[in-house]
């Protein structure tokens, strides 16, 4: 093991393992002699556990961080005067990594509920190790988007640059995510989370009769219930299910998931029952099956922070959005299923009947533009919101380091915004002549319009602005000669 592999010149320890004449004795195996043959269950249980911890944590801890450091951006950053933050064209990713990060956050500890309670779900951990981790994609290539100059100038003051180079080791360890979605999350959980089908092949291999007739029997009863249920909430679009007590708003989302869950619960038997053996190898329509089931298990964790919460008011915007986002790739999982499940004697009621209905009674669309306004809006803003999306992550207080300095800047600068509004304000009343604001600032302090420290405050904020929106240069000796070229960390 001396050899060593470079993982995109992360500090990501990784080696090649070579041996000659091992002889590995019975002493070494975990279990003694009782546990020989027993390694590879094992390897999948601690797999699973594992997967549902680590890499999740990862890519919430990066994403929470991503979050804090482009909402200061864009506060401080200014174009024509204003903070780039209030741009509509700068809405749109802020309310992407917003929500985004609420679910991350939503789905790590739904899982982890579960895995301290020593259960561990191969299924709910492939989901959690492909979706987080792709999430977490998304979201660094939204920050970066921001960021611009200072997401790709590498240095002390870049705190997003390594992120984005690191984001694909986590995609590719602990299986990769190509493989987790189209073979693992429904090729493996279709069998092992059906209430029935796994007790019928365990019934033959063990030829007793009576038991796959129980079984058999049930799984008839099961798709009877579901195609009624998923017939009759279609019809009625989710509004014949029941709801929890919850927030008035939300209770559209727990019927929309029981509707979902009914029809995904047919469409696997149907695909199931027809492709057979074959389905393992339709990897479009299982990756199509792992998208519909991995965004209700993001629903419902969603669903469950809030509550979990205490239904803070301040959160609608976000699960609204995060929720309709869901639904939305639900219905995408749906109709790419209903084009592509080639089904003998079925294809054409598949595609253009039930394709159709499909299309014309979704389960729901993407999110409005006043969602996403909202949510950006109060990221950019110092409140509770901005600090429960980003807890648990470590904010210095050293100036020195560029979160620090980020920090500080986003507050003068809110702080220099108040200030500034009430200057224009006093030109919009009369008060003070039509000319550009910093030619206003002692006529303003005179007239009693801003106090002494509020002129303060105008006039340091722009170096204050400046320094933290900085990135990092260097001489071509430090550029060559001293590493300058790596990461934040060096």
């Amino acid at each position: 093991m001396g050899r060593r592999h470079d993982p995109l010149t992360i500090p990501f320890y990784n080696c090649p393992t070579q041996g000659k004449d091992v002889v590995v004795s019975v002493e070494a195996i975990v279990g003694g002699v009782a546990g020989c043959g027993k390694g590879w269950g094992m390897l999948m249980e601690c797999l699973a556990a594992g997967r549902g911890i680590s890499l999740p944590a990862q890519a919430t801890g990066g994403s929470k961080l991503v979050a804090r450091t482009v909402s200061s951006h864009a506060v401080v950053r200014r174009q024509f005067g204003v903070s780039i933050g209030k741009f509509e064209g700068i809405e749109e990713p802020l309310a992407r990594i917003a929500s985004n990060t609420y679910a991350l956050e939503a789905m790590r500890k739904f899982t982890l509920g579960a895995l301290d309670k020593g259960i561990k779900p191969p299924v709910i951990t492939a989901i959690q190790k492909y979706y987080s981790t792709e999430i977490g994609r998304k979201v660094i290539n939204d920050g970066m988007d921001v960021m611009g100059g200072a997401g790709i100038s590498l240095g002390q003051r870049n705190l997003l640059g390594e992120i984005y180079i690191a984001t694909p080791i986590g995609i590719t360890v602990e299986g990769a995510n190509i493989m987790t979605r189209t073979l693992i999350v429904f090729g493996q959980g279709a069998l092992r989370a059906h209430p029935f089908a796994y007790s019928e092949v365990k019934a033959l291999e063990a030829g007793d009769l009576r038991g796959f007739d129980v079984a058999f029997w049930g799984h008839v009863g099961h798709i009877v219930r579901n195609l009624c249920r998923s017939i009759l909430l279609s019809l009625s679009r989710g509004y014949l299910a029941s709801s929890p007590n919850c927030h008035p708003s939300l209770r559209v989302y727990f019927r929309r998931l029981q509707w979902v869950s009914a029809t995904f619960g047919i469409m696997s038997d149907v695909a199931m029952g027809t492709l057979g053996g074959q389905l393992k190898m339709k990897e479009k329509i299982t990756g199509r099956f792992a998208d519909i089931l991995a965004y209700m298990y993001l629903a419902t964790a969603v669903l469950r922070r809030f509550e979990a919460d205490g239904r803070p008011t301040e959160d609608l915007p976000v699960v609204h959005y995060t929720l309709k986002y869901s639904m939305s790739m639900i219905q995408a999982g749906f109709d790419g299923l209903f084009d592509n499940l080639k089904i003998p004697g079925l294809r054409w009621f598949l595609k253009g009947w039930l394709g159709a209905w499909s299309r014309i009674n979704s389960v729901g669309s993407l999110a409005s533009d006043g969602w996403s306004h909202l949510i950006s809006s109060a990221l950019l803003a110092d409140g509770s919101f901005r600090n429960r999306l980003t807890e648990g992550i470590f904010i210095p207080k050293d100036r020195n380091q560029q979160l620090a300095r980020l920090e500080h800047a986003f507050q003068v600068s809110l702080q220099a915004e108040a200030a500034e509004r009430k200057v224009k304000k006093a030109i919009r009343d009369g008060v003070l002549p039509k000319k550009k604001l910093h030619q206003l600032l002692d006529e303003a302090r005179s007239k009693n319009v801003i106090l002494e420290s509020e002129l303060k405050l105008i006039q340091e904020s722009d170096a204050i602005r400046f320094d933290a929106i900085m990135v990092d240069d260097f001489d071509e000796a430090q550029y060559h000669g001293s590493g300058a070229g790596s990461g934040a960390g060096s």
